[in-house]
Parts: C-alpha cells; sequence; structure tokens
C-alpha cells in the first residue's frame, strides 16, 4: 500500500467513525424510551422535539439535530430526577454522543441543574420552549376541544397570568428564553404552537 493509500484509508476511517457517533432519532427514540416509560414524558419529549424541529425550519438549521436534541432532553428524568442533568451527560456520553449534542441537552437545566448557559439560538429556543409546551399543554387540556388546533396565543396568555395554572411552567424561565431569543413573547407562543400542532395526535392534543 502506498503512502497516499495509506493515508486515504486513514481518512475513512475517520470519516466512518464520525458518522457513526452522529446519533440518529431512532437511536435518541429508543434511548429515550430505555429510561422513559411515563406516557406524560413521553409526550412532553415528543412536543419539545416537534418545536425544535419546527424553529429549526424557521431558521434554515437542522431540523434532524435540533429535533433529536429535543427528543432526549429529559433523558434521565424518569428515573434520576434528583440527579437531572448530571445523568444524562453521564448516559449520553457512555453512548459516545457528540459534545455539541450533549451540549445544548445540559443548557435547558441553566439556574436549575447545570452552569451550561445557553448560547447557540438553538439552545436558547430549548430552553424557552421546554417549559412553554408544558403550560400549552395544561391550557388545551382545560378547553372544551381539548385540541390544540383550536388553541390560541390570546387563550394562553390569560392562563399565564393566573399563576396557580400550571405553577409548574415556570413562566420567569420562558421570560428568560424568550429574551434571549430576542423574540417577543406573543410570536414564540404562537410558533410553539405551530411546532406541537404537526405531532398533535402523537401528544394526545388532537381533541376528543
Amino acid at each position: 500500500m502506498t503512502h497516499v493509500e495509506t493515508i486515504l484509508v486513514y481518512c475513512l476511517r475517520i470519516k466512518i467513525l464520525i458518522i457513526k457517533m452522529v446519533p440518529t432519532r431512532q437511536d435518541a427514540l429508543a434511548l429515550l424510551k430505555k429510561y422513559n416509560q411515563s406516557e406524560s414524558l413521553l409526550k412532553h419529549a415528543l412536543s419539545v422535539e416537534a418545536v425544535m424541529r419546527h424553529f429549526a425550519t424557521l431558521e434554515g438549521e437542522n431540523e434532524e439535530k435540533w429535533g433529536i436534541i429535543g427528543l432526549v432532553h429529559d433523558l434521565d428524568y424518569e428515573k434520576y430526577p434528583e440527579q437531572h442533568c448530571t445523568m444524562t451527560r453521564k448516559i449520553l456520553e457512555e453512548e459516545q454522543w457528540p459534545e455539541d449534542y450533549i451540549r445544548a441537552v445540559m443548557s435547558h437545566g441553566w439556574g436549575m441543574c447545570t452552569d451550561i448557559e445557553p448560547e447557540l439560538f438553538m439552545e436558547k429556543v430549548l430552553f424557552a420552549t421546554d417549559e412553554l409546551t408544558g403550560l400549552i399543554t395544561a391550557a388545551v387540556l382545560v378547553r372544551p376541544s381539548k385540541s390544540i388546533l383550536d388553541l390560541t396565543v390570546k387563550s394562553v396568555k390569560k392562563k399565564w397570568k393566573v399563576k396557580a395554572f400550571a405553577a409548574g411552567a415556570n413562566r420567569e424561565i420562558i421570560s428568560k428564553g424568550v429574551e434571549m431569543m430576542g423574540k417577543e413573547l406573543p410570536d414564540v407562543i404562537q410558533e410553539t404552537i405551530n411546532g406541537m400542532q404537526k405531532v398533535a395526535s402523537e401528544i394526545g392534543l388532537a381533541g376528543e
């Protein structure tokens, strides 16, 4: 084998290794289901995935990457609630996921379970919409139609003002995330609804 051929073989091996390290949606979904059986957590994961994909499309970014990161963002929450984010990093490192995927996932817990501040726009979207999808889901479930397909921004904003409603959806985090995105809250609410509407049936919000 010549020197040039040796270099080519080496480069090919490196390329194959890199390709293997990039997770697919199938990989992500299998991993999610390995660590989570809760229907509500799985639906939340699908909601965030859909919203991340939607925003990626709006921004002309990598829809698959954004979606996968959204899908596994709460990977460890069911089995390791007291080690949320910490165990996710451990699991993803063991699965040999790329560091940029891991960092993005970890950034959603900034100020709560990690000190990794969202920097990329992708990370800021995840930080803001994680909590927002929960608020929107709650707003849908109290509607007569039980459908996100007829949900309006106005309806969500009314629920936003009632502190006792969906109290677990941290309004401060949503507001901070929206500000980091450089967007207006009504616009982010609308686009989050739009993203979730694409998977209405899968997340149980298509109506009765």
